[in-house]
């Protein structure tokens, strides 16, 4: 999530810890609706995810990846990541 995305949800926050509950929930609910319109099937990639996406496209392509036939899974606290 990028700085100004990060002070618009502070901002919204709080904005919406100033309202009485009542309210509070009314507002989440549009925004539940105002997403669901954006996105209605969660198949939008917000742009942090879009980064972390194509980051880890490069890392496979790079080969920077574990096989998980490499890992073993019962010690690891042995696993050397370096």
């Amino acid at each position: 999530m990028s700085v100004g995305s990060m002070t618009a949800v502070r901002e919204i926050t709080t904005m919406l810890e100033m309202l009485p509950q009542a309210e509070q929930e009314f507002a989440c609910e549009v925004m539940r609706k105002l997403i669901l319109a954006w996105d209605s099937d969660f198949t939008k990639l917000t742009p942090s995810e879009d980064n972390e996406l194509r980051l880890a496209h490069e890392q496979v392509i790079n080969g920077e990846v574990f096989d998980d036939d490499d890992i073993d899974w019962d010690n690891l606290d042995e696993l050397d990541l370096g």
